[in-house]
């Protein structure tokens, strides 16, 4: 039997990078998306598993990193999405979720092996990750609405990669959890 999480990929940000001003509007739009799967999950019990950049902040822990995020001036981006008190949290370094982080372990440990991929960026983190995923044999969701993006023609194209090269499911988010 199948055990799912949800994950979700850099959401906690203060959009303080160079590609900030092209990523905003794809999150904007995805921000509610991504609000409403939580909610569903966690109705659903499904455990939610936040993977998240570091910025470069080495010491920082995922209560400083969500401080400064609600700090900056994008807190309409993060409020929605705040961790609950039974969210994991797993600090990252580079673009894939698995790179140099407990995930496998924990995922493993969990014995969950299929996840649903959201957050961003579709055609960076979020690509990597599901090949990283694809190749530990978990199984990939990615609903195409709850990924926000910089270029959308990158996007569509990773989307359909992750769907033919992966064979990880992509789908709109109302098909998870109802």
């Amino acid at each position: 039997m199948s055990k799912t999480a949800l994950i979700v990929i850099d959401m906690i940000n203060t959009y303080d990078h160079p590609d900030a001003e092209l990523l905003l509007p794809s999150a904007d739009r995805v921000v509610p998306v991504i609000a409403g799967l939580l909610a569903r999950a966690r109705d659903a019990g499904v455990p939610v598993v936040y993977v998240n950049d570091n910025f470069g902040q080495w010491r920082s822990h995922h209560g400083e990193l969500l401080d400064t995020a609600l700090a900056g001036r994008h807190t309409a981006l993060v409020e929605p999405l705040v961790p609950d008190e039974q969210s994991l949290f797993v600090v990252k370094a580079r673009h894939s979720i698995f790179f140099e982080t407990p995930l496998s372990y924990l995922l493993h440990q969990e014995g969950i092996d299929h996840v649903v991929l959201c957050g961003q960026v579709t055609e960076q983190c979020v690509l990597y990750s599901a090949l990283d995923a694809h190749i530990r044999h978990i199984e990939v969701t990615v609903p195409r609405d709850a990924v926000a993006h910089i270029q959308a023609d990158l996007a569509d194209a990773a989307l359909s990669m992750m769907r033919r090269n992966m064979g990880a499911r992509v789908c709109d988010s109302d098909e998870l959890w109802n």
